[in-house]
């Protein structure tokens, strides 16, 4: 497992500090433009690397717990910045090694109900051989020990939903508007703080401008800046 680290010594351990988790069959080089932008407004981060297409998600939430004496260090909260699948890892490992400090959780493009490509595709062989089992636990009806994984949003949640659909696959499968591969409704959770919709397509959320500017407001204000021009 590579990650990214920043970190300070001295009088600055006490500062906040951000764990970043990227999407299915992406690296942490995929949130390197979201992790400076947090970097830069003053908190210590972990962009952390983990075997997203050979593990399922469960197996996946032990990798991140691995990181628990960063996660847990210093006196300041422990924030969390998820893409994607990274989204479902963060409500899992919430659900399951609930950080003492948790702070705020910003989701961009969540597959929360799961998403219609997955269900075309979760049988496929050659999907399942790129994406592996974790791939197969994003369908719109995950089986129970999937949904057993996720338990009740009671923490300042914000959501960043896409509307830009590049991709004539997501035009064709999903109702509704949507980012190319995850509908906008189905981003949406019960208990979510904040939602918010931008011009942007799934793969290119992390590098969103727009993106990368409501992250760091909700992270400061558990709220997005309105309106998004």
């Amino acid at each position: 497992m590579k990650s990214s680290v920043s970190k300070r010594i001295g009088i600055e351990v006490q500062r906040d500090r951000v764990l970043l988790l990227h999407g299915i069959a992406r690296g942490a080089g995929s949130m390197r433009r979201l992790e400076r932008a947090i970097n830069l407004a003053g908190y210590e981060t972990l962009n952390l690397d983990y075997p997203s297409c050979k593990m399922g998600l469960a197996e996946l939430v032990e990798q991140i717990h691995a990181q628990r004496d960063w996660i847990t260090a210093g006196d300041g909260r422990t924030h969390i910045v998820a893409y994607s699948m990274g989204c479902l890892l963060a409500r899992a490992y919430i659900t399951r090694y609930r950080p003492p400090k948790l702070g705020n959780v910003v989701m961009l493009a969540p597959p929360n109900s799961g998403s219609e490509i997955a269900d075309l595709l979760a049988e496929n062989i050659i999907y399942r051989f790129m994406f592996g089992p974790a791939g197969a636990e994003l369908t719109t009806h995950p089986p129970p020990d999937i949904v057993r994984l996720f338990g009740p949003i009671d923490y300042p949640l914000g959501i960043i939903a896409g509307c830009r659909c590049l991709d004539p696959f997501g035009w064709w499968l999903i109702s509704g508007p949507n980012d190319g591969r995850v509908s906008i409704e189905r981003t949406k959770v019960l208990g979510m703080t904040d939602h918010v919709t931008i011009k942007a397509a799934h793969f290119t959320m992390p590098w969103s401008r727009i993106a990368i500017e409501q992250t760091l407001y909700f992270l400061k204000h558990k709220c997005f800046k309105s309106p998004v021009k």
